[in-house]
């Protein structure tokens, strides 16, 4: 019998191609699960007990009293305005800077260029060292928001805490993306934390968390719109007060993490492709 010429061979029959799709995703999966852990336990500053409760529990929480009081002060919202806006921005702290944690500081460590030689797909490895941030970040609003029932009075309609913790998530997710897209930035500049106080104090402003949006200029309302955490406080408002779960307000916040997310994959494939290019990954 003749040998099949290779040009005629049809490849393999299409169910073989399932095993191979099953192990990439399992793969991938794995890429994200373990080696976001791993590099969290690597990366993570607060490294201690007492520097994670006093930075990413204390903190937050003495932001809420401060913008409680204030606000009390000037008569400008109610304390319940406060109190959910402040439950939802707590989670920046976590997820700005974990997200920009993740990539600056494997340069920062030496261990970038390590990163960067493995053949793995970039997407999953950068969102894997992302995703701690986002329970980090659920992790500090809840402690916010139940503070805020303790210490404060804030009640919220039982019915309301399923949606409310599918829009503190929502949030995480969206600024650990913000987050990562400005992680990105820690391939080509030095001092990427400057960067992610501006962009702190950015959404501290522009977000409505503790400054009303409809006193805001028009711009200010129209930069607001395109950054994480804007439409996640106005949902939690709205669930606190019993106005149900705004679908429309949790997908606008799940599509602007999505942006950034992609903002953040391509910014780190030029800013790598360039680094390379120039060699440049571990020049401090």
């Amino acid at each position: 019998m003749p040998a099949r010429t290779p040009f005629l061979d049809p490849g393999p029959a299409p169910a073989d191609r399932s095993p191979r799709l099953y192990r990439r995703i399992v793969s991938a999966w794995r890429l994200v699960v373990i080696g976001g852990a791993l590099s969290y336990r690597a990366l993570f500053n607060w490294t201690t007990p007492p520097m994670f409760i006093g930075t990413l529990l204390v903190g937050p929480l003495l932001q809420l009293l401060f913008f409680v009081f204030l606000g009390r002060q000037l008569q400008v919202a109610d304390d319940r305005f406060y109190l959910l806006g402040n439950a939802v921005i707590s989670a920046s702290t976590a997820c700005v800077y974990g997200g920009t944690m993740a990539v600056a500081n494997e340069r920062r460590y030496g261990t970038l260029g390590a990163v960067l030689l493995s053949p793995r797909n970039r997407a999953p490895l950068w969102f894997g060292r992302a995703l701690p941030y986002v329970l980090n970040g659920l992790l500090i609003s809840v402690f916010t928001l139940s503070a805020a029932c303790l210490l404060l009075g804030l009640r919220i309609p039982v019915a309301a805490l399923p949606g409310l913790g599918a829009v503190l998530l929502a949030a995480s997710a969206g600024c650990s993306a913000f987050g990562l897209a400005l992680g990105a930035l820690g391939l080509r500049f030095r001092d990427v934390f400057l960067v992610s106080n501006v962009a702190s104090s950015v959404l501290l402003l522009l977000t409505g968390a503790n400054v009303p949006r409809e006193t805001l200029p028009g711009w200010m309302r129209a930069l607001g719109d395109v950054l994480p955490l804007t439409h996640a406080a106005d949902a939690a408002r709205q669930l606190s007060a019993g106005a149900g779960l705004d679908g429309r307000g949790v997908a606008a916040e799940l599509a602007t993490g999505a942006g950034y997310a992609l903002l953040a994959v391509v910014l780190l494939a030029v800013f790598e492709r360039g680094s390379r290019r120039r060699a440049t990954l571990d020049v401090m």
